[in-house]
């Protein structure tokens, strides 16, 4: 997909909308209040038979150097350096606005492809809007309502001569014959890590730390980043792809209906990536948000990372570090050895540490072990351990196998599985982390009846 289309505009005109819309998709967060959209987000678009990529900005506003929205706009102009053509869309209901006028004369020295989107056309609502938007110079606008999907047609008329063009550009690759002479590997597929915790603790530094660039927006003021960004990333040759998410406050904190859909957003993310990369405070650590986040991480089966950020700040680094691991230890006894890295994302130290833990977490992660390795370790469990009697009888524990990883998921048939203590289950889970090296991940333990032989006989 070789055409990059950017969709610019002033705030609340249904930009995200429309990106949700093309994307087939619903990542970006859309919401009454203007200014929702704060960094740039990529999807792969399509509309009818044309496949293309699709960037969601910023609503365009003029601001002064050094604030947040001086920084929207800057995300906003380097989509525009990578897009082939712009997407300008203005709000049909409310007419062309000075802001409009202004930034439609940007676009126009900017000497790129540009095409004029009327949204909010639905109804009778839309049609002086439509009409003041010749004024703007950027040729027929095009009349849309990105949340009933309707105009997609005539969109598609304008948008197919310059992707079939921007296509046409890019040669075809070679055909790779395959050698049967050698057993080929499947490609790595992309690891995915979510960085998380409390608002303004660092984490949009720290992913901009390690891309190298600006990628996000960073400011002292809690709450900068409200929806879930996803970076390509690749480390040492491994495709990654960072999450940089919204900041989790304790529940009863939380009232607006925005920062319920960011919370959301940051929950999702942390569901579906591999590993998540909890970021706490040096200089306030460790708070209880942070073990609410760390314990729910825990919940959904991800592999955990605790970076320690503003480390350069601490002054009795020792006697923080023993306040972090005996907090962990109390709180999160169900896993032990939980990866922890000192860094400061604002200068650079200690990040290079950062992501061969992860490396080192998901590997652990999606550890299998063979079934005739684990019956030997639980033979001898069981011999050093033997499982509690329960009215007169003792419990008997007869196989175990490895039935998935991510993470490590064990099943022990038992003849009654109902009656093994929890106790019981947690010296298993404790014994197969410290034996085969499961350290810092979740483990499984899933209890069931063996089927008897001689029932139906």
């Amino acid at each position: 997909m070789a055409f990059t289309l950017a969709i610019l505009g002033r705030p609340n005109v249904g930009k995200s909308t429309l990106f949700n819309r093309l994307c087939r998709l619903r990542t970006a967060l859309v919401d009454a209040a203007p200014g929702v959209t704060r960094d740039r987000r990529y999807g792969d678009a399509r509309l009818g038979d044309l496949k293309f990529r699709l960037i969601d900005t910023a609503g365009l506003e003029d601001a002064a150097p050094g604030t947040i929205e001086a920084s929207m706009r800057e995300q906003t102009d380097q989509a525009l350096d990578e897009a082939d053509a712009a997407l300008m869309v203005i709000d049909a209901r409310a007419g062309v606005t000075p802001i409009d006028r202004h930034f439609a004369d940007w676009l126009r020295h900017a000497h790129k492809p540009v095409i004029l989107v009327a949204n909010k056309c639905e109804g009778a609502r839309g049609e002086s809007g439509m009409i003041e938007a010749w004024e703007l110079g950027l040729g027929d606008p095009v009349p849309i309502s990105a949340e009933h999907n309707e105009g997609m047609a005539e969109l598609h008329v304008i948008l197919a001569p310059l992707v079939d063009a921007a296509n046409a550009e890019v040669e075809a690759p070679e055909p790779v014959v395959p050698d049967d002479s050698e057993d080929t590997e499947p490609a790595d597929k992309e690891l995915l890590l979510a960085i998380v915790g409390r608002p303004n603790v660092g984490k949009s530094t720290l992913l901009n730390r390690l891309v190298g660039e600006a990628r996000v927006i960073t400011g002292p003021e809690p709450g900068v980043t409200r929806d879930a960004i996803s970076v390509a990333w690749e480390w040492r040759g491994r495709p990654l792809r960072l999450i940089d998410t919204a900041g989790l406050r304790r529940r009863g904190r939380i009232q607006e209906k925005l920062e319920k859909l960011s919370v959301g957003d940051t929950l999702r993310a942390i569901r579906f990536a591999h590993v998540v990369v909890l970021v706490v405070d040096a200089t306030a650590m460790p708070e209880r948000q942070d073990l609410t986040i760390a314990s729910h991480v825990i919940d959904e089966g991800r592999a955990l990372v605790i970076a320690v950020n503003k480390w350069d700040m601490v002054e009795d680094r020792a006697a923080a570090m023993r306040k972090l691991t005996d907090r962990l230890e109390i709180s999160l006894p169900q896993v032990r050895g939980i990866p922890i890295v000192t860094l400061s994302a604002l200068t650079g130290e200690g990040v290079d540490r950062l992501m061969p833990a992860v490396a080192g977490a998901y590997d652990i992660w999606n550890k299998r072990l063979t079934t005739a390795t684990l019956n030997r370790w639980l033979d001898d469990a069981v011999e050093r351990h033997p499982p509690p009697v329960v009215k007169g009888r003792r419990l008997r524990l007869r196989y175990m196998t490895q039935v998935k990883g991510r993470p490590p998921t064990f099943v022990v048939f038992s003849t009654r599985p109902a009656a093994l203590p929890e106790s019981y289950r947690r010296f298993l889970a404790n014994g197969l982390r410290e034996t085969f090296g499961l350290d810092g991940v979740p483990i499984r333990v899933v209890l069931r009846k063996g089927e008897n032989p001689y029932a139906k006989k």
